[in-house]
């Protein structure tokens, strides 16, 4: 057994002694003599442990506890004469203790089968589910290198022959380049969901860091005729690894980048609360239907024409490792934000 049960197994002897004490009169007796009120209290008090012991044990718990009492209390019964109470009677009362412990035993130990056979039913359909997940990710994982390998594959071919001029050749070159990048990239996005590193958390200013990453995305956004509002205050600290957080925004922004149009604006807000510091980035795009808006953590599940569909599950992940939420909201013909809450550091950490 472990300590825990050993501790529990303690309490009900203590609890028993009690009660037989109780019904011996070894306890109240020097205070009220031997009276038939005590002998119904003991009869009652009887009940606790009996029902713990099933609580705790299941139908074997109560059963022992319930034979335990009766047994200690036979010489009460049969040798010193029960003065205040009949033999039949007590012996009534021992057959009820046995019945409760029938009862009180037996639903438990039904209970705890059917948590048993449910938390079974559960782990069977999250092995299905990673299983399911593994079917997914195998088949994104060829979908998004097949495209760019039947490319690789086309520009080697053309440049085997000598038809090419040096300027098409180059150019087919170029393409070569381009495609392997897009495979890296693709698996790079693939390892980083399947085995994400381990975090290397610090006291960061999220603001210094969200002002970063719209430096490094500004001229981007800038060229794709978007504009680009912000207001992101600095001396909000969080504990967070710095290069995760980036990697959260720079994706978010991009999110926003591919679904606005030229005259649209993309709004950054960071603010805090409290207990939390609040991102939220807003574009002005086409924004989703409800059914796509909740599916849209979801791995490998995407609305655009080329990609894995892993941003935004790594996104989450990412939000959830740091003990904080990412939430969605859309409307379609309205635009789309995304509110990221991350806990804010501890005064003097």
């Amino acid at each position: 057994m472990q300590k825990n049960d050993w501790i529990k197994v303690l309490t009900l002897a203590i609890i028993v002694a009690i009660t037989v004490a109780i019904h011996y009169g070894w306890v109240l007796t020097h205070f009220f003599g031997h009276s038939a009120w005590i002998h119904a209290i003991h009869s009652r008090l009887c009940y606790i442990p009996i029902v713990a012991g099933a609580a705790w044990f299941g139908l074997r718990g109560g059963l022992a506890v319930a034979l335990a009492i009766s047994i200690l209390i036979q010489p009460y019964i049969f040798i010193l004469g029960a003065p205040h109470s009949d033999v039949s009677s007590e012996l009534v009362e021992i057959v009820f203790y046995f019945a409760l412990a029938f009862l009180t035993g037996g639903l438990i130990d039904r209970e705890t089968k059917i948590r048993k056979r449910q938390e079974e039913t559960q782990l069977q359909l999250e092995r299905s589910h990673q299983l399911s997940m593994i079917g997914q990710m195998a088949a994104g994982v060829a979908h998004e290198i097949k495209n760019p390998l039947a490319s690789i594959k086309g520009a080697v071919e053309i440049l085997k022959g000598d038809e090419a001029t040096h300027e098409e050749k180059k150019e087919f070159q170029d393409i070569i380049v381009r495609e392997i990048k897009r495979i890296d990239g693709t698996v790079q996005e693939f390892l980083e969901f399947a085995r994400p590193k381990e975090m290397e958390f610090a006291r960061i200013d999220l603001g210094t860091t969200v002002q970063a990453s719209i430096r490094l995305m500004q001229n981007q956004i800038e060229s794709a005729g978007v504009s680009l509002e912000t207001d992101v205050p600095e001396n909000i600290m969080v504990m967070a690894d710095p290069e995760k957080v980036h990697q959260v925004i720079i994706n978010l922004l991009l999110n926003a980048l591919e679904a606005s149009k030229s005259g649209q604006k993309i709004v950054v807000r960071l603010g805090r609360d409290r207990r939390a510091a609040t991102l939220a980035i807003r574009d002005q795009g086409d924004g989703m239907d409800p059914d796509d808006k909740a599916k849209i953590f979801d791995p490998f599940f995407t609305t655009k024409p080329h990609g894995t569909g892993l941003g935004l599950a790594i996104v989450k992940a990412i939000v959830e490792r740091h003990k904080g939420t990412v939430e969605v909201d859309s409307t379609r013909g309205k635009g789309t934000i995304f509110t990221i809450r991350l806990p804010l550091a501890e005064t003097g950490k």
